[in-house]
C-alpha cells in the first residue's frame, strides 16, 4: 500500500522496489515499540534510515521553521512577503516531492520560506484574535502526540480501505474548500478563515483538522514501513519534509477552526 502523500511515493521509487513496502505485513505492537524505543543502529554504519535519522532531520527542519517564523513575527512583515514566501515554498515543495534525488538543502530552504509565511500569517491572526496562536500551537502538539500514541499502540490501523476513505475525504474537502474560497472573493465568505461562521463553515474547519490529523497516521505508517524495508538513510530528509508538510497543514487548519469559533461567539 503506497502512501497518499506524494513525498513518500518518491521515497519508494528511490528504493527501486516500491512493491516491497506495499506488500509488507503491518507491523505488530511489539515491533512498533521496539522500533520507537530501542537504540537505533547507526545509519552511517548500516546505510539504512533509522528512527533517530527521521527525528533528527525533522527536528532540524522545524528549528529552521521556528527561527524564521519568529523573525517574521517580530518584523511585522507584510502579507505580500508571506505570499512571496508561500509561492517560493510551493515551488521548492514541488521539486522536493517529485525529485528522485533527496535534496537536503532544498528541504531546509523550504522550511525557512514556510517559516516566513507562517510567522506572518500567525501574526495577522494574533492581532485579530489575541492568544489564538498559542492555542493553535498547543492544539497541534497535542494532536501530534495523541495520533503518534494511538498509532504506536495500534488504536488506529492503516488499511487499504482507510487510505481510500481518507484520500476520498481529502479530495471532497479540497473541492468544497475551494468553492468556499471562491465564494469569499465574491463577498459571501467571512473572516480570515474564508469559511465563515455558518454551519458549513464550522463543519469544513472540523473536517480539515480531522483529515490532516489522520494523514499524520499514514505518514507514521509509511515511515515505519520504509525503515523496516531498509530505505537509504538519506531518505530521512524526505520523511522529515513530508511530516513537516502535514504538521504545518494541521496547524493552519486548527488556526482556522479557532478563528471561526471565536467569530461565532461574537
Amino acid at each position: 500500500m503506497e502512501s497518499s502523500n506524494p513525498v513518500f511515493k518518491k521515497g519508494y521509487a528511490a528504493m527501486g522496489n516500491p512493491g516491497s513496502i506495499a506488500n509488507r505485513p503491518e507491523p505488530t505492537t511489539e515491533e512498533l515499540n521496539e522500533l520507537y524505543n530501542s537504540p537505533a543502529a547507526s545509519s552511517t554504519r548500516t546505510g539504512r534510515m533509522t528512527i533517530d535519522d527521521v527525528v533528527t532531520r525533522t527536528s532540524i527542519l522545524f528549528i529552521v521553521l521556528v527561527v524564521t517564523g519568529a523573525f517574521a513575527w517580530r518584523s511585522n512583515l507584510s502579507m505580500g512577503v508571506a505570499l512571496g514566501a508561500m509561492i517560493g515554498a510551493m515551488v521548492l515543495g514541488m521539486v522536493l516531492t517529485f525529485s528522485q534525488k533527496v535534496r537536503p538543502g532544498f528541504a531546509i530552504a523550504y522550511a525557512a520560506l514556510e517559516g516566513l509565511a507562517l510567522g506572518t500569517i500567525s501574526s495577522v491572526y494574533e492581532s485579530r484574535y489575541p492568544g489564538i496562536v498559542s492555542q493553535a500551537v498547543i492544539g497541534t502538539i497535542a494532536a501530534f502526540a495523541g495520533i503518534l500514541f494511538a498509532y504506536k499502540n495500534k488504536k488506529i490501523r492503516v488499511t487499504p480501505k482507510f487510505t481510500r476513505i481518507m484520500s476520498g475525504a481529502m479530495i471532497g474537502y479540497m473541492i468544497v474548500a475551494f468553492g468556499s474560497l471562491i465564494a469569499s472573493f465574491a463577498g459571501v465568505g467571512h473572516g480570515l478563515g474564508f469559511y465563515g461562521v455558518s454551519g458549513i463553515g464550522l463543519l469544513l474547519c472540523v473536517g480539515g483538522v480531522g483529515i490532516a490529523a489522520f494523514f499524520l497516521v499514514m505518514d507514521f505508517d509509511q515511515i515505519t514501513k520504509m525503515i523496516a524495508a531498509g530505505a537509504p538513510h538519506e531518505e530521512s530528509w524526505r520523511a522529515g519534509f513530508g511530516l513537516m508538510v502535514t504538521v504545518v497543514w494541521l496547524y493552519l487548519e486548527i488556526l482556522r477552526l479557532l478563528s471561526v469559533l471565536r467569530d461565532s461567539n461574537n
